[in-house]
């Protein structure tokens, strides 16, 4: 009888170990494909997000990108270039269609899925990117378009940033980095890049928002000391700072963001973002009409009984009830005269 029951837990362990699918070594196997492909899609999205901004990618930047040593990039580089997904030029790497294409669907699946987290969860925005970071290498370009559809093809992620359709180039992101400001000038934050997830998060919680302006107080070789809004000062290493852009701006406006709503007739003001609790349709449906993080929005017309407000945004005018525009923050401009 013992005999036996030995006999039973060791078929049993076997096929925990060996079962086709869903034994250890199956999972352990998949598991390691899976983060190859992940590592070689990651490799492909920097190049491209690299190139559509004019900056110049190589072993080096893909090293420093998916923190991995200099020989692991080259190595990974080396069999993209095997697979027919890139191509070298004078020792840089170069995108070839088929690394193009496959680039542009994982930058879309993700901004998608960061809608989809804003717009149909409740997770907080500083798991936004970690969780579409896993899920942009699970979606085939099929289920990314069913995502899309389901979203009504949003045009701009939660943090502004273009969703290109299916086909279309990823655009270049707006503005220069902060590492190119000198110490004294004003700047608007105009795009800070997701990528690597923990500087993104030290950004965040070093309080720096789309849409904000600030001033660079002092530089140094390593690092850059801001004035923020509200009076803060805070330490950015070059790492953080030149995961920032910005547009120069001749004055700074030192006061807090208010809900769009405070806004005066015949005021202008930069949009900072959206509240926290402007989430899913309503979230989606602001954010296409153009009050993204950045963009510069006036009262155009009060109607007589003060509710709605027409707002011009990017050209176009839009009403807004006032508890729509309560969801919109905003940064007057108190620019100095010229």
């Amino acid at each position: 009888m013992k005999d036996q029951l030995i006999l039973l837990l060791l078929v049993a362990l076997l096929l925990a170990v060996l079962w086709p699918r869903q034994g250890l070594i199956a999972r352990w196997r998949t598991a390691r494909r899976l983060a190859a492909r992940t590592r070689q899609e990651d490799a492909l999205k920097h190049i491209l997000k690299a190139e559509v901004n004019g900056r110049p990618s190589s072993v080096a930047s893909v090293a420093g990108a998916l923190r991995l040593g200099e020989n692991r990039a080259a190595a990974l580089l080396a069999e993209l270039e095997r697979g027919g997904l890139l191509s070298f030029e004078r020792g840089a790497p170069r995108l070839r269609p088929a690394g193009r294409e496959l680039a542009r669907h994982v930058i879309r699946a993700h901004r998608l899925w960061e809608s989809f987290l804003a717009d149909q969860t409740g997770i907080s925005e500083s798991e936004w990117h970690r969780q579409a970071e896993r899920k942009e290498h699970l979606l085939s370009p099929a289920e990314t378009d069913r995502l899309a559809a389901k979203l009504g093809n949003p045009l701009r992620d939660p943090h502004g940033d273009t969703i290109p359709a299916d086909g279309e180039e990823v655009p270049a992101d707006s503005g220069l980095p902060l590492t190119d400001v000198a110490a004294g000038e004003r700047f608007e934050v105009v795009h800070m890049e997701d990528e690597p997830d923990s500087v993104y998060r030290q950004l965040l919680a070093l309080g720096l928002l789309p849409g904000m302006h600030a001033q660079v107080e002092a530089r140094s070789a390593d690092h850059l000391d801001l004035l923020l809004p509200d009076q803060r000062r805070v330490r950015l290493n070059t790492v953080q700072a030149n995961n920032v852009a910005v547009s120069m701006r001749p004055a700074f406006a030192a006061v807090a963001d208010v809900a769009l709503s405070e806004l005066a007739p015949g005021g202008t003001a930069t949009v900072v973002g959206l509240a926290p609790a402007c989430l899913g349709a309503a979230r989606r449906r602001l954010l296409d009409l153009g009050f993204v993080p950045g963009t510069l929005v006036s009262v155009e017309l009060v109607s007589p009984v003060g509710d709605p407000t027409a707002y011009r945004v990017r050209g176009s005018v839009i009403a807004l009830r006032r508890k729509q525009a309560d969801l919109i923050r905003i940064s007057p401009r108190q620019e100095a005269a010229a």
